[in-house]
């Protein structure tokens, strides 16, 4: 299993990042996750966006698949796929298809995405080379976070969420844990929105994971002290994303 990071801005895009994505591949399959503002021009670095298998929303904020906008126009103009048996799946809360066609068109919200994209609701099971199970989190907004499994091995990502046993249960055992860390320490946190660096720590250690993967930390915050803040409650490996790197499972 390959992850590379498109975007890993939390919030926003920011000056060395777009927002989240990742591109996820094994065994020629290739799975996106997530595309905030920016990510789709990243993701054009590595794929062509029309031989994408399968793309996956943790939920529907703008930082998170506001530029399934650009993909529409890229496969409209750029690369067609009109026949039903070519759509790309798009796994997503429900309401995905009507958020998408508000920010494409508002005035003509669902036009042709259909012969585009086949929509549907997060469901555990095999999708391509991957086994993937699913988690609600705690966010303003229905989130999903997401366990890929593959050939032994297995990465969750939290998308974004608050404290939540549910992300610890989905973890458990997970060789990377890619997990959200927006709030400073000298931020006030609101409920059930977002983690601080120590809580992710935290959710790392109770989940007993092997490599903890710190992301969406927004343009005015820092890695460095996310990460340190993590080191705090998790003695395994810790990392901050960047854009463009790569990890391998």
């Amino acid at each position: 299993m390959k992850v590379t990071v498109l975007g890993c801005s939390g919030s926003m895009p920011g000056p060395d990042s777009p927002a989240s994505g990742y591109l996820v591949e094994a065994e020629g399959f290739k799975l996106v996750l997530d595309l905030g503002h920016g990510a789709f021009g990243a993701l054009q670095r590595y794929v062509d966006p029309g031989d994408v298998d399968a793309i996956v929303l943790s939920h529907l904020h703008a930082d998170h698949c506001i530029d399934l906008t650009a993909y529409v126009v890229s496969l409209r103009y750029g690369a067609p796929r009109y026949r039903a048996e070519e759509r790309i799946p798009l796994i997503g809360p429900s309401g995905t298809r009507d958020r998408l066609g508000a920010a494409y068109d508002p005035l003509a919200r669902k036009l042709g995405l259909h012969e585009l994209f086949a929509f549907s609701t997060p469901s555990p099971g095999e999708l391509g080379p991957f086994e993937v199970s699913y988690a609600t989190v705690n966010h303003p907004m229905p989130t999903t976070a997401m366990r890929l499994s593959h050939g032994g091995h297995s990465l969750v990502y939290s998308g974004d969420t608050g404290p939540s046993a549910e992300l610890v249960a989905l973890a458990t055992g997970a060789d990377v844990l890619l997990c959200e860390a927006s709030v400073g320490p000298d931020e006030e946190q609101i409920p059930d929105l977002h983690l601080t660096g120590a809580q992710a720590g935290e959710h790392a250690a109770r989940a007993g994971v092997g490599r903890l993967i710190l992301t969406h930390v927004p343009p005015w915050g820092s890695r460095e002290i996310a990460a340190t803040q993590a080191a705090v409650g998790f003695g395994g490996s810790i990392e901050t994303a960047t854009a463009g790197a790569e990890y391998h499972l």
